[in-house]
C-alpha cells in the first residue's frame, strides 16, 4: 500500500499536481482520527491523493469528493479502485460551486480554487453536522501570504489577495470560530460557535 501511495506521490511531482504536503495529510489524518470523523466532503480531488490518505484512517469512513479538471478526475478514479475504495469514496465530476450535496458531514476539507474559499465555505457548511468541523488548506500558499515579497507572478498576487480575504472573511465570521496551524501549507481548523 505504501508503495502505491508513493507512486500517487511521484505521478503528483512529476506531473505538477498540487497535494497536500506530508505533514499536512498526515496532521489531517490524525484530526480524522483523533475526532473519530466518519463522514468527510472534500472540496478538490486533484488525482485522489488526500481521500485515500483519509479513508484508510478508518474502514469505516465514507467520503464524497468533487473534482472539476476532467484529466484529473480520471487519474483519481483510477487511484481510488487501485485501493478497492469505491464503495467508500464517490467521486462527482463537476464544478464544486455548481454540484448539489444533500447530506451532512462531521468534516469537510476545503482543498480547490484558492479564490472560492469563500464562496465554498458559504455554500457547503449548510451540510455540515451541528459539532461538525471545516478544514481548509492553503491559507500560507508556499509562504507568499506572509512574505508578499516573494510574489512573482500576477496571478500569484491574485491568489494571495484571495487567500487574505478568505481569512479575514474567517477571522469576521460570526457563526464560526477558526484556528490557524503552520502545518503543511497552512491549515485553518473552523468550528461552529
Amino acid at each position: 500500500m505504501r508503495v502505491m501511495l508513493e507512486e500517487i506521490e511521484k505521478y503528483a511531482l512529476d506531473n505538477r499536481v498540487p497535494i497536500m504536503m506530508k505533514d499536512g495529510i498526515d496532521y489531517l489524518c490524525n484530526f480524522i482520527k483523533d475526532n473519530n470523523v466518519k463522514k468527510i466532503l472534500e472540496i478538490g480531488s486533484a488525482i485522489g491523493y488526500s481521500a485515500i490518505k483519509m479513508a484508510l484512517v478508518d474502514d469505516e469512513i465514507k467520503i464524497t469528493t468533487i473534482e472539476k479538471d476532467r484529466e484529473r478526475y480520471d487519474v483519481a478514479v483510477l487511484n481510488i479502485e487501485k485501493f478497492n475504495l469505491e464503495d467508500r469514496i464517490e467521486i462527482i465530476f463537476g464544478d464544486a460551486l455548481d454540484t448539489e450535496i444533500n447530506g451532512e458531514y462531521d468534516l469537510i476539507f476545503i482543498d480547490a480554487s484558492k479564490g472560492n474559499n469563500i464562496n465554498f465555505f458559504n455554500k457547503y457548511s449548510k451540510n455540515l453536522k451541528k459539532n461538525g468541523i471545516i478544514i481548509t488548506d492553503n491559507l500560507l500558499f508556499h509562504g507568499l501570504v506572509r512574505d508578499e515579497s516573494l510574489i512573482k507572478t500576477k496571478n500569484q498576487r491574485g491568489i494571495v489577495r484571495k487567500i487574505k480575504q478568505f481569512i479575514e472573511f474567517l477571522d469576521n465570521n460570526d457563526c464560526f470560530e477558526t484556528e490557524y496551524l503552520d502545518i503543511g501549507d497552512g491549515i485553518a481548523i473552523s468550528r461552529r460557535k
